[in-house]
């Protein structure tokens, strides 16, 4: 086709034909999305935003993105190929279908259930609440799932709150707040695993920075759920079976993550270990170990769709000048470093509320955060931070997102009804994480590790 391609999230095509019309095809897959959330939300539909399939959405979003321009149907495929075809577009795909399958397999070898009764099986009675969020967190990390954390520890949670008299709705945030923290922190999560392709880090980095942001957010939460969350019986809880053998898997993987080792190996890893223990257990057998292997695989389809048509979609937008468009109105806004890096975290909050999925939100956001962090000088591990903090801040405040709703239909199985409006007030973990995100940006106590790593080079 006689282009020049550049190796990058999106190529560098610069074709200035279409300008700001070339942000349509994003543009319809919001409407689309949200708009058909809203609907159902009015007419009182459970989990509203997810009865219209996302992927279904970018689907119409990418057969739009070829109504651009004047070049032949064969060019503009071209286009869209090489960037859902891009290296780090595939290695984000490679990331997810081994993390899924990794979390299938831990989870059908009772690995899930044995993290989750560890956990509660040494929480005293008066510390349940600061507990259930240290569970959660642990969980999340490991699992690299809030959705998987929630669905099985809220019931749990819940249970806990009627006995002990613990608000149900401090117990279940509690429960959801940890979750996010592990969401937002853990190696194998597809949140992380977005941020850092689209911003070319390495997990690790990107880990020990945002911890820094993270850990006093999370400390703050715990104090409060310590001093608010004491409760007014004593609970009565039934003895809890755990292996730690089951539970190893988890802590193989998150510590081979933080020692630097290689994300494919470590997860491979992890999926063969969980078998083995699985089938040496009788928990598995070589077949059913092969098939939550292909069930992990398939239980990241909207992810890898998601990134795959975004990557497309991402290179026809940057060849038909909408990227260099839209980093043109931003730079008029954006005043120097710390502006843009407040323009990054508004960009994927704002879209992460639109879609009500914070994995898309990033994917979306990704492509115009580096371009804002190349032109004003912003670390790829600090703009990769940026996108998986304040993804997750709004993911688990919007009532409409997967975990509250999942999280509140789960608690009013246990009798009481309780809806998603009455948890934000307590997602204390969210609203400290964006306080201290934003902090971060005028007080850069999370760059020592930065600085300290530039001087020596």
């Amino acid at each position: 086709m006689g282009e020049n391609v550049k190796g990058d999230f999106r190529m560098g095509y610069r074709h200035k034909k279409e300008g700001a019309l070339s942000l349509l095809p994003f543009l319809i897959f919001i409407v689309i999305y949200l708009g058909a959330g809203i609907y159902f939300q009015i007419h009182g539909v459970e989990m509203a935003f997810y009865q219209f399939p996302s992927v279904t959405a970018m689907f119409i979003a990418v057969l739009s993105a070829f109504f651009m321009g004047d070049e032949t149907l064969q060019v503009k495929f071209g286009i869209f190929s090489r960037g859902a075809g891009n290296e780090n577009v595939m290695t984000m795909l490679m990331i997810y279908i081994l993390a899924g399958a990794f979390s299938a397999v831990a989870a059908a070898m009772g690995g899930r259930d044995a993290t989750v009764n560890l956990g509660i099986s040494f929480v005293p009675a008066q510390y349940l609440t600061a507990g259930i969020f240290i569970i959660s967190a642990f969980m999340g990390t490991a699992t690299g799932t809030s959705m998987g954390t929630i669905a099985a520890i809220v019931p749990i949670a819940a249970g806990i709150s009627v006995k002990s008299g613990i608000s149900e709705a401090l117990m279940v945030a509690a429960c959801v707040g940890g979750a996010m923290f592990g969401d937002n922190l853990s190696m194998i999560s597809d949140t992380t695993i977005a941020a850092t392709r689209t911003q070319g880090c390495e997990l690790k980095d990107k880990f020990k920075m945002n911890f820094r942001i993270a850990l006093p957010a999370a400390v703050l939460t715990i104090f409060l759920l310590l001093v608010i969350g004491q409760p007014s019986a004593a609970a009565d809880l039934q003895e809890l079976d755990y292996s730690l053998l089951k539970v190893f898997p988890y802590i193989a993987v998150l510590g081979l993550a933080l020692l630097g080792a290689n994300v494919f190996l470590v997860l491979t890893v992890g999926i063969f270990l969980a078998g083995f223990i699985g089938m040496a257990s009788a928990e598995l057998t070589v077949i059913t170990f092969a098939q939550n292997i292909w069930n992990g695989f398939m239980g990241m389809g909207e992810a890898f769709f998601l990134a795959l048509f975004c990557g497309g979609i991402s290179e026809m937008i940057a060849y038909y000048g909408g990227i260099e468009w839209l980093i043109s109105k931003l730079r008029k806004m954006i005043k120097g470093n710390k502006s843009a890096q407040l323009g990054i975290a508004a960009l994927v909050s704002l879209t992460d509320c639109a879609t009500a999925n914070n994995t898309v939100a990033i994917i979306i956001s990704g492509g115009v955060a580096k371009d804002i962090s190349n032109e004003y000088g912003i670390d790829s591990r600090r703009s990769a931070s940026l996108l998986d903090i304040f993804s997750c801040v709004f993911q688990g405040i919007i009532p409409y997102g997967a975990q509250l709703l999942t999280a509140s239909a789960l608690a009013s199985k246990n009798g009481t009804v309780i809806n998603a409006m009455e948890i934000i007030p307590h997602m204390w973990y969210c609203w400290l994480l964006a306080i201290f995100g934003i902090l971060s940006i005028y007080i850069p106590y999370a760059d020592g590790g930065l600085k300290k790593e530039r001087a020596e080079e």
